[in-house]
């Protein structure tokens, strides 16, 4: 496979899931701030989506103000930003169309009609009425083109990239969204065990799709270390970071397969996955947990680099 093809399916999974994953984000952020009392503590809601998103340095160079309309607006919206969601869906679609003759009918009009109907939702300023509207829309989006993709394509290459773009994207995202809960998402460490404590750590789950699953393996108790145990080493949630890293095995392992070798992604990828799976909750505390995810997001960035190189993207 071409290394153009490749980049263009793998980018296309990526960028799909970034937009999801903001959306979720988004709507967390939403509903922590109808919570908060004061616009101050409102605000500061806002603010902590936009770093968790890595947005907040370029929103600030443009806005003074961090509230809600606002913040969403530029998130999903803004022609200013060129993360934003309306952008990456741009960008997916781009990418699907540069690949076209090697997807299935099916993905591709998920894609395009996708790409569609957010421009039309987004064509005006979206308002805290239809901002649930909006959301669901991008969430669904990814679900139509997830599912197209697990029922219509080949276990072939283009399936393994596309992904392996969905699953470096998705853990990365996980260990960004648990690093933050910890240094933005806390106001203060008076607030440990409290209530507010409580509050956030299931709009933590939530924003990750985890809070159903997570109260069915643990009776709902809001347990901060079960929680961080749950996203990062619990291989039946499918946004944890040994998951992603289990079927990150899988395509990676594939693809060597086809191409009769295995490049040096496979052993960055080998190496974190042999990591994660001698790793206790009770170790990863003991070293610090914002270092061990600092420690994890450096390591998917490296593999996602390794990938372009060993397959020849070619952006």
């Amino acid at each position: 496979m071409l290394g153009r093809a490749a980049n263009g399916v793998y980018w296309m999974s990526r960028y799909l899931e970034r937009a999801e994953n903001t959306a979720r984000l988004i709507d967390v952020g939403f509903h922590l701030a109808l919570t908060r009392s004061d616009k101050h503590a409102q605000d500061e809601e806002w603010k902590s989506v936009l770093t968790t998103t890595g947005q907040v340095d370029d929103y600030a160079a443009r806005h003074t103000d961090f509230g809600g309309p606002q913040v969403f607006n530029y998130l999903l919206r803004d022609k200013d930003n060129p993360a934003s969601v309306l952008r990456m869906m741009e960008n997916a679609r781009t990418n699907a169309r540069m690949v076209r003759t090697s997807l299935t009918n099916s993905v591709w009009e998920a894609t395009n009609e996708g790409w569609m109907n957010l421009s039309e939702l987004l064509a005006r300023p979206v308002r805290e009425a239809n901002l649930g509207e909006v959301l669901t829309a991008i969430r669904r989006q990814g679900t139509l083109v997830r599912g197209a993709l697990e029922g219509t394509m080949l276990r072939n290459e283009v399936f393994n990239f596309a992904r392996i773009g969905t699953f470096i994207e998705r853990a990365d995202s996980t260990a960004r969204i648990l690093d933050v809960k910890y240094y933005v998402l806390l106001p203060s460490v008076a607030w440990v065990g409290s209530s507010l404590d409580n509050v956030q750590w299931d709009t933590l789950l939530r924003s990750v799709a985890g809070n159903r699953a997570y109260s069915w393996l643990n009776a709902g108790a809001m347990d901060p270390r079960g929680i961080a145990r749950f996203l990062i080493l619990d291989g039946q949630f499918p946004r944890s970071l040994v998951f992603c890293y289990e079927k990150l095995r899988s395509n990676l392992g594939g693809l060597a397969k086809e191409y009769g070798e295995e490049t040096s992604a496979h052993a960055i990828m080998r190496d974190t996955g042999e990591m994660l799976q001698r790793t206790t909750i009770e170790g990863i505390f003991e070293t610090g947990l914002h270092e061990f995810l600092q420690d994890f997001i450096g390591r998917t960035s490296q593999l996602g680099n390794a990938i372009a190189a060993d397959y020849r993207f070619i952006e």
